[in-house]
């Protein structure tokens, strides 16, 4: 048994060597400290020197890419004029024969795709004016002086634009009419509006519009009656749509001639050919997609086919004229280049007997343009044939094929392939011999023969 003295020896004796125990910790915790430091130098050291400070490497730059090259600049637009034709050109033009003494652009027309053309002669002032067909309208522009033909204003369209337009002249009235433009009807322009401008107007409006039709792809007029004839309209299944224009901002209709198809185009007179049957009756020769057709039209309530004709190679009947001494008629075909791979051709018909006229033959003008719309005028045939521009022939006893070219110019630079681009039509009827020419990119061109 433990007596207390015993138990406090035990305790004191506890005490003591936890006391050492706190001694030798208390001795162990600086040589600690002292190694733990001495291992910090050493890391710093390495083969007794110290190590190179640590290389900066430089971020990645990635160089932007090349700026592409600029684009192609656009072609410059063709030269304005006047240019004479020397050496096979006129400017950016190439020709023969036949100079350019102005030209204006669809944009200084105010202006989109180009289409039909006729003319106007004030016969008070002796001034000459074009009158521009356009997918928007038509543009007005004097060409008195042909080197500097002034842009006057434009009649817009009567409702909207359209590919197909078309305009022929009555005394001092233009009539125009439009194809796939709703119900346009046919338009009246008194042009004596014209007359004293200097410069441009702005925007017409017409001073009355026929609306017996909607429609209509082509227009004739015979100014020697003061019959207006609207074909492919969507009356008179699609043949000659007769107005009355004699009193002429009150057009009136007169009849209709229905034909075995629907007429495209046509040449309307007052007959003084060889037939002596038929001299005298107004008489108008069709165009009418796969034939021509001979028509008196002398009585509008009762016109009488006299005869209809086919021809060699015939793709699509789409215009012609009469001879000034309306013994024959010339036409062109506007897909047997296309179609057939056949050169630019000019068909020949005898046209002495009416009641059976004949087909003679195709002149071959060795081109690959398509043909489109042709005017005679004396012994000479203007025709505005697409890519190859202004063909311009001369003719003799066409009974022998007597016909050759005398002149051209190409107003479509680009190509003179079979697209229907280029030159769409000509008017060769101005009193000073200024020629006209509508082109569907290039605008009007207003032309000399040298």
């Amino acid at each position: 048994m433990k007596t207390p003295a015993s138990v406090l020896l035990e305790r004191h004796a506890g005490n003591a060597r936890t006391a050492g125990r706190h001694e030798r910790q208390a001795a162990f915790v600086p040589l600690l400290l002292l190694l733990l430091l001495w291992t910090a130098v050493l890391s710093g050291c390495g083969g007794g020197g110290s190590a190179p400070p640590p290389v900066a490497v430089p971020p990645t730059v990635i160089a932007p890419p090349p700026a592409p090259p600029p684009p192609p600049a656009a072609p410059a637009p063709p030269g304005s004029g006047p240019s004479q034709c020397e050496d096979g050109s006129a400017g950016d033009f190439a020709c023969s024969g036949i100079s350019l003494a102005g030209r204006v652009s669809l944009a200084d027309m105010e202006g989109k795709a180009g289409n039909d053309i006729w003319g106007w002669t004030d016969e008070e002032t002796g001034g000459e004016y074009a009158l521009m067909g356009m997918s928007n309208g038509v543009a007005f522009v004097d060409v008195t002086d042909p080197e500097s033909p002034t842009f006057l204003g434009r009649l817009p369209t009567e409702t909207r634009e359209s590919l197909w337009r078309d305009i022929k002249v009555y005394g001092d009235h233009a009539y125009v009419v439009a194809d796939d433009a709703g119900a346009h009807g046919m338009q009246v322009f008194d042009l004596t509006r014209l007359r004293g401008l200097r410069e441009s107007s702005g925007d017409f409006s017409a001073d009355a519009v026929y609306g017996d039709f909607g429609h209509a792809h082509n227009l004739a007029i015979n100014e020697a009656t003061g019959y207006a004839y609207a074909v492919s309209t969507d009356t008179c299944t699609g043949g000659l749509h007769m107005v009355n224009i004699r009193t002429p901002i009150n057009p009136m209709f007169a009849g209709c001639h229905h034909p075995e198809n629907r007429t495209h185009d046509t040449h309307c007179v007052v007959y003084r050919g060889p037939d002596a049957e038929h001299r005298g009756r107004e008489i108008c020769v069709s165009s009418n997609e796969d034939h021509v057709e001979v028509v008196d039209v002398t009585d509008k309530s009762a016109p009488l086919t006299l005869s209809t004709l086919t021809y060699p190679n015939m793709r699509y009947v789409h215009q012609g004229w009469l001879t000034e001494d309306h013994a024959f008629f010339l036409l062109g075909d506007e897909l047997d280049e296309s179609d057939l791979g056949l050169s630019t051709r000019t068909h020949v018909f005898d046209v002495s007997d009416l009641d059976a006229p004949d087909h003679l033959y195709a002149h071959d003008l060795g081109t690959d343009a398509t043909d489109h719309n042709l005017y005679v005028l004396g012994d000479r045939v203007f025709e505005a044939n697409y890519t190859s521009g202004l063909r311009v022939l001369e003719f003799g006893d066409l009974a022998m094929a007597e016909m050759e070219e005398i002149g051209w110019f190409d107003t479509f630079p680009k190509n003179d392939g079979l697209a229907l681009d280029g030159a769409w039509s000509v008017y060769p009827y101005l009193p000073s011999g200024t020629i006209i020419v509508s082109d569907i990119t290039n605008g009007l061109f207003v032309l000399t023969l040298d």
